[in-house]
């Protein structure tokens, strides 16, 4: 239980554990009718402890999948054999009932369900052999077989809401976290950001002043004045990418909003980088639904689309197209990038708006920072679901307006 054992002492767990081990291999001597007849009931009952014990000692050590899963299997079938070879222990028919509750303690959704599906069968199977044999043996069972059934459905029932209830709290706190770990970035980066701009922006502003006045300089020719127009230009080049680190850093949330309709910006934007796109002969496939309207500042919200359409054709293949859809899904506008390129692993995707990370020789991160903070303003979230070879699909959900 790697997620456990993670957060409490792991004496703790071991404590826990070989307390359980204690009572199973008690049941193994204390008050066994079978004990000291080593038939084949009890060898295997003896075997399903031992392999039980050391599948819960090793998983704190190699808590994989496997593992977990065998644990479910292992547990499953030893008490289903202390039910069928112990009839007399009516208390194992309650393991039984909330059997799939273990699985819980993994936090794997689909080792629950394959859990429950299990427990189901398995019952299924159990009660139609108390049917056609001798239910005598089972008497708690035979003597109200139906209410038995419905209470054992009921328990399922129990565990599910149990399992729904903790599985939708984790992840909202998944979400939480991952929001904190965001406006943590999102501060550094400001922190730093508008630090290094101060100080760039001061000379800068100097070196600027001095050109415009030796441009307006009658004493210098006109190729030296074409010399310092080019300087001013790059000067203005370099102060928009300071502007741009300043809006991540103190982003203006006194932006006018508008009701923008998505699909003319969209038309726009697609428009506007199908030439970008032709060079690597990447087409840009738009479907766009009707209705599609948001409360949102137009040039940010063209800016965001840019940075992410721009990104997808980068990271396309040569001819293979980027489609971009958007629709409503409820009260919100649902808008997709997806490309067909060299895709991201998990740990890249998560680095995304990490301060100066970038999947490109050239880049600084700061695009993809930008487009969290515009996505952040518009009270939008933004996932992004990649693998290797396969390509990347960039979601956008933002309130409708």
């Amino acid at each position: 239980m790697k997620e456990i054992t993670n957060n409490l002492n792991e004496k703790i767990y071991y404590i826990v554990v070989w307390i359980v081990i204690a009572i199973m291999i008690s049941g193994l001597f204390i008050d066994n009718p079978r004990f000291g007849e080593f038939g084949v009931v009890y060898i295997a009952h003896l075997i399903l402890v031992f392999i039980l014990s050391i599948c819960l000692l090793l998983y704190p050590k190699n808590g994989t999948a496997v593992l977990r899963l065998t644990i479910i299997i292992v547990a499953s079938v030893y008490f289903y054999t202390l039910f069928l070879f112990y009839p007399e222990t009516s208390s194992t028919f309650v393991f039984l009932c909330f059997l799939p509750a273990l699985s819980i303690l993994y936090f794997d959704s689909k080792l629950f369900y394959f859990s429950l599906f299990l427990n189901g069968i398995s019952i299924i199977i159990i009660f139609g052999y108390i049917v056609l044999t001798d239910g005598l043996q089972y008497p708690f069972i035979e003597e109200d077989l139906i209410g038995n059934f419905f209470n054992f459905v009921a328990s399922q029932i129990i565990v599910y809401f149990i399992f729904y209830l903790t599985n939708g709290r984790i992840k909202k706190l998944q979400i939480y976290y991952e929001q904190i770990q965001h406006s943590e970035r999102l501060k550094t980066t400001g922190q730093l950001a508008a630090a290094v701009a101060h100080e760039i922006r001061n000379p800068l502003t100097v070196v600027k002043g001095f050109l415009q006045v030796y441009e307006k300089d009658s004493s210098f020719s006109h190729i030296q004045k074409g010399h310092f127009t080019l300087m001013i230009d790059e000067l203005n080049t370099a102060e928009e990418v300071i502007s741009q680190f300043l809006s991540v850093a103190k982003p203006d949330k006194e932006n006018v909003t508008e009701n923008v309709d998505v699909k003319l910006v969209l038309r726009s934007v697609t428009d506007l980088l199908h030439s970008y796109g032709l060079l690597h002969d990447n087409r840009i496939e738009l479907n766009v639904t009707e209705d599609c309207m948001i409360s949102a500042n137009t040039i940010e919200f063209k800016q965001l689309l840019i940075n992410l359409i721009k990104n997808a054709i980068e990271a396309s293949h040569f001819g293979d197209p980027v489609f971009v859809t958007a629709g409503r899904e409820k009260d919100f506008v649902v808008i997709q990038v997806i490309d067909y390129g060299r895709g991201m692993s998990e740990a890249e995707v998560a680095f995304l708006g990490t301060p100066f990370y970038s999947l490109k020789s050239k880049g600084t991160g700061l695009g993809m920072m930008i487009c969290f903070n515009i996505v952040e303003k518009f009270n939008g979230t933004i996932d992004f679901q990649s693998s290797i070879g396969r390509g990347t699909t960039v979601m956008i959900r933002i309130p409708a307006s």
